[in-house]
C-alpha cells in the first residue's frame, strides 16, 4: 500500500553526501526519508584517507575553485566536530626529481592563503638533518616543507550527520534498498525493500535526491527507468595499515615519479595508514579490494624516502574504496576532477530527480547547501542555509576546544582509565554523558570484548546509531576491530547474533 505521508525529499544513499543533504534539508523544515541499501558509510565514505583537506595536489590541475571551497570547509568542519576532526601537520620531503622547490613553495603559498586560514598554522621549511621530523627520513633528503590539514573519522562523520538529520525529524532506514521509482500523480512513487526481512514499503515523495555514489547511474537507469547525459567514473583507491615506524604525531606526504603523492599518517595510536592509489575500476563496487600490485606500489613509495624499509609482512590490514567521480574524460585517473556536478531531471514539469556526481568528503556540507539551492524553486517556503554555524552531535564544546572538554570529563569520571575516557570523548564528544549515564564504576560498563571495548558501548551503538552487525561496530562506528584478536571478534560476533535474535 502507498504511505499516507508524502515526504518532501526521498534521499537514496547513506554516504556522506546523502547524510549531509538529509541533515541540511531536515534543518530547513523539509520532511525527509533517507534510505541506504547497506549500512551507513559502508561504501566509499568509510574507505577514504581520513582527511579533511584542501587537496594540495589539485592545484596542479588548476582546480582553484574546488581547493578554495575545501580549505574554507576545512575550518567550518573543524569547528563543528572537534571530537572527530583535528589538526595534523604534514611533512613533505623535497625531491627535486619530481617537482622543483619553487613549484612546491608556490603551491603551499596558495594553499595557505586561498581559503582564509584562521585556526591552523601555516607552512614552514624544515632542515631534515636537524629537525626531529627528519630522523626517520633517508639522509639524501635534506629539505622538507611542513603544512597543516585535518584528520577526520570518516565513517563517524556520516553517522553524526544521520543522527542530526534524525534529531531534526528525518527518517533514516538502513539496509533498505529503493527497488523501483516511478512518477505518478505529480509525485515520485517508490518501492523500498528491507534487505533484512524482504518486506516492501511504498512511499511517495515530492523530490528524489540520488546520492548513491558508485551506483548513481544504476539508480537513474535501472531503478527509475530514465536516461542520463552524465556518467560516473569509478576510480579505485587502496590503503594499507602497518605498525607506526617513526616518532612523533606528524604525518608525511611523499612524491612519486608518476606525480602522485602518498599520505603516511599516524593511525589508531600505534599504526600508520598509507595511501592512496588511483586506478580505473570496472568491476562491481561491492567487490573492490586492494590487489598485490597496489600494495607493492604503496610500499615502494614509502621505502623510497624512509630509512626503515617495509615489506608485505608489515601489512596488518588493507582496504579499498571506489571513488564515484564525475567523468570529465580526463585520460589520467589522478586528473579526473574531484569536484561535484548536479543533474536535475524535471522535464515537462515532472517531479524532480536530483542526481549527484562526484564530490569529496571535505566538501560534503557545501555540496548539500548547493543541492538544496537547486531545489529551492520546488520548496519556496524552505528555511535558509544553517549548517555553517551548526554543530554535529557531540561537537558542541566551548570554543571547539577538545582538550578543555577532555579535562572536564576527567574530573567528572575519575574512575575511568585515561585511555578509555579519551576513546569515548573522541568518538562521542559531549554525547559520552549519555553513553555513561548511570555508570559509576568500571563494572557498570559490562563485559569487556577487547582493548577499551565494553558491552555498554556496543549496546549504545545498537540503540542509538543504527548498528546491527559486528562489522557495523568494529569497522565503522569504531575501529575496535583493528585491536582485537580473532577469538575476541568471534565472541563479539556471537554476542551480536544473540542480541539480534532477542530483538
Amino acid at each position: 500500500m502507498t504511505s499516507d505521508k508524502v515526504y518532501d525529499l526521498l534521499v537514496i544513499g547513506g554516504g556522506v553526501n546523502g547524510a549531509g543533504i538529509a541533515r541540511d534539508a531536515a534543518g530547513r523544515g523539509l520532511s525527509v526519508l533517507l534510505c541506504e541499501k547497506d549500512d551507513l558509510a559502508q561504501g566509499t565514505s568509510s574507505r577514504s584517507g581520513k582527511l579533511v583537506h584542501g587537496g594540495l595536489r589539485y592545484l596542479e590541475y588548476y582546480e582553484f575553485r574546488l581547493v578554495r571551497e575545501a580549505l574554507i570547509e576545512r575550518e567550518v568542519l573543524l569547528n563543528s566536530a572537534p571530537h572527530i576532526i583535528w589538526p595534523m601537520r604534514f611533512v613533505l620531503p623535497h625531491n627535486a626529481e619530481d617537482r622543483p622547490a619553487w613549484l612546491v613553495r608556490l603551491g603551499l603559498f596558495l594553499y595557505d592563503h586561498l581559503g582564509g586560514r584562521k585556526r591552523l598554522p601555516g607552512t614552514r621549511s624544515l632542515n631534515l638533518r636537524t629537525a626531529p621530523e627528519g630522523a626517520a627520513i633517508k639522509p639524501e633528503f635534506s629539505k622538507a616543507f611542513e603544512y597543516s590539514d585535518c584528520w577526520v573519522d570518516d565513517a563517524r562523520l556520516v553517522v553524526l550527520n544521520a543522527l542530526d538529520a534524525s534529531a531534526r525529524g528525518a527518517e533514516v532506514l538502513t539496509r533498505t534498498a529503493c527497488t523501483t521509482l516511478r512518477r505518478g500523480n505529480g509525485l515520485w512513487e517508490a518501492e523500498l525493500t528491507s534487505l533484512l526481512t524482504a518486506k516492501k514499503r511504498q512511499v511517495q515523495a515530492r523530490v528524489v535526491v540520488n546520492t548513491a555514489g558508485p551506483w548513481v547511474n544504476d539508480v537513474i537507469g535501472r531503478v527509475a527507468g530514465l536516461n542520463s547525459a552524465r556518467n560516473v567514473r569509478l576510480v579505485k583507491g587502496s590503503h594499507i595499515i602497518v605498525p607506526k615506524f617513526w616518532e612523533g604525531q606528524q604525518a608525511y606526504l611523499v612524491q612519486n615519479p608518476d606525480k602522485r603523492v602518498i599520505f603516511i599518517n599516524p593511525y589508531e595510536k600505534d599504526m600508520a595508514l598509507i595511501g592512496t592509489t588511483d586506478i580505473p575500476y570496472e568491476g562491481r563496487p561491492e567487490d573492490v579490494a586492494a590487489d598485490q600490485s597496489e600494495i607493492a606500489y604503496l610500499l615502494k613509495s614509502v621505502n623510497r624516502y624512509f630509512k626503515q624499509q617495509l615489506s608485505e609482512r608489515d601489512v596488518l590490514h588493507s582496504f579499498s574504496g571506489v571513488r564515484p567521480l564525475y567523468d570529465d574524460n580526463a585520460e589520467n585517473p589522478s586528473a579526473v576532477t574531484r569536484d561535484y556536478i548536479f543533474e536535475l531531471d524535471d522535464a515537462g514539469g515532472q517531479p524532480p530527480l536530483l542526481s549527484v556526481f562526484g564530490g569529496k568528503i571535505t566538501t560534503f556540507r557545501k555540496l548539500a547547501e548547493h543541492a538544496l539551492d537547486r531545489l529551492k524553486p520546488f520548496f519556496p517556503a524552505m528555511g535558509p542555509a544553517w549548517t555553517a554555524k551548526g554543530f554535529l552531535p557531540g561537537g558542541d564544546m566551548p570554543n571547539a576546544d577538545f582538550e578543555l572538554f577532555l579535562g572536564k570529563m576527567r574530573a567528572r569520571y575519575p574512575w575511568l582509565p585515561a585511555r578509555l575516557l579519551k576513546h569515548y570523548a573522541r568518538l562521542y564528544g559531549t554525547r559520552l554523558e549519555r553513553l555513561l549515564s548511570g555508570c559509576e564504576r568500571m563494572e557498570d560498563l559490562g563485559f569487556c570484548f577487547g582493548p577499551d571495548f565494553y558491552e555498554r558501548e556496543a549496546s549504545f551503538l545498537m540503540e542509538t546509531e543504527w548498528a546491527e552487525t559486528a562489522a557495523d561496530i568494529l569497522e565503522r562506528r569504531t575501529k575496535h576491530g583493528l585491536h582485537m584478536t580473532a577469538d575476541e571478534r568471534e565472541v563479539f560476533e556471537a554476542w551480536c547474533a544473540e542480541r539480534r535474535i532477542a530483538a
